[in-house]
């Protein structure tokens, strides 16, 4: 079983997951708009170029999201993001990049249970939760 976690935005998904692609260091495998679906005919004129499916892999990881049209849209809220990093200035690279016009809930620092941990939400409103971990 793999748990893929899936997000959605209120029109800015592509914006979104091309900064996730850059800042995660990953590879956006798929990214389709509903204009390129066989749900063309259906999708109102200005929804067509909004992403219906994208997915992102960041080595084992899979992110997945898609803009929900405005009647479904909710504000992401009740979840993180939790990345597990394995070297503390790769942890602080990500958390910056993922800061850049974001929120910072809980700056990068070092805690009793990790090297590195921080909650920051991005500037698409994902909350991430950043942990480089020490040693058990």
């Amino acid at each position: 079983m793999k748990i893929n976690p899936y997000l959605s935005f209120g029109g800015d998904c592509k914006a979104a997951f091309e900064f996730y692609e850059k800042a995660l260091g990953g590879k956006i495998e798929m990214m389709m708009t509903h204009g390129a679906s066989p749900m063309a005919d259906q999708t109102a004129p200005g929804w067509r170029d909004k992403i219906m499916h994208v997915a992102l892999s960041v080595g084992d990881f899979v992110l997945m999201g898609s803009d929900a049209p405005p009647e479904y849209f909710k504000p992401m809220q009740g979840f993180s993001v939790s990345l597990t990093i394995d070297k503390a200035a790769e942890a602080e690279r990500v958390f910056a990049e993922l800061a850049q016009d974001g929120n910072v809930g809980m700056p990068l620092q070092q805690t009793f249970w990790a090297f590195r941990f921080g909650m920051v939400t991005d500037r698409f409103g994902t909350p991430w939760m950043i942990n480089c971990e020490k040693d058990a």
